[in-house]
């Protein structure tokens, strides 16, 4: 079993919040594979299914932010899991709006929740980074991530949530490095060859053009 975990604070008034981006990206996983309805045990919201062949477990601890690893705690003991066997989806200062990057162990980067969960189960557990930016100021940390995304996040945040459910099967069977490659391409896709061709003649026409207006001078 997979125990896939977002980080957020619970209630409507921090559900817009970029440090609850963690949930939201569960709350789009649990609705691509239509996990059944919320229900509450280990002092979290939970959500069972099969994703891939595998079964996972959806988890929103109840608790706030800095309290989540006692939700994660209860379910691997519950369900013999081991750290490894847990992904946690949080909000990442020190990564640009609409970056990802996963990686497993490593530091808590002043993270209350990564915290919390190191304080129950150890380091050794996976975390899907999700990009929210910095403030600039680490006096300004604590507002930036307790502010709602402003509408003109929409526009990366949307497709990123959505990417991140749709490739959620490489997550679960361990190809990190493909559910990373997915996204970025989701999120940036290529420009097709043949737009890049015209781009190309575009330019050079203009500077033809150029040479020509100037060989008349």
């Amino acid at each position: 079993m997979l125990l896939a975990v977002g980080l957020g604070n619970p209630g409507a008034r921090y559900a817009g919040n970029r440090h609850n981006i963690g949930f939201m990206a569960i709350d789009a996983v649990a609705a691509r594979f239509r996990f059944p309805a919320w229900r509450t045990k280990f002092q979290a919201e939970i959500s069972e299914g099969d994703i891939a062949g595998t079964p996972v477990l959806l988890m929103k601890p109840t608790t706030f932010m800095n309290e989540s690893g006692r939700a994660v705690a209860g379910a691997t003991r519950f369900y013999k899991l081991t750290p490894g066997d847990v992904t946690v989806l949080y909000d990442e200062l020190d990564l640009a709006p609409g970056k990802l990057r996963v990686r497993t162990g490593g530091g808590l980067a002043g993270h209350n929740g990564l915290r919390s969960i190191n304080a129950h189960i150890g380091p050794e557990f996976r975390r899907v980074r999700i990009g929210i930016g910095h403030p600039g100021d680490k006096d300004k940390v604590m507002g930036h991530v307790l502010k709602d995304f402003a509408k003109a996040d929409r526009v990366w945040l949307d497709p990123l949530l959505g990417s991140i459910a749709e490739f959620f099967p490489l997550l679960v069977s361990g190809d990190d490095a493909a559910f990373m490659s997915k996204v970025a391409l989701a999120i940036a896709p290529p420009r097709p060859k043949a737009a890049e061709a015209e781009a190309a003649s575009r330019v050079v026409s203009d500077i033809t053009s150029r040479r020509t207006d100037t060989d008349g001078v």
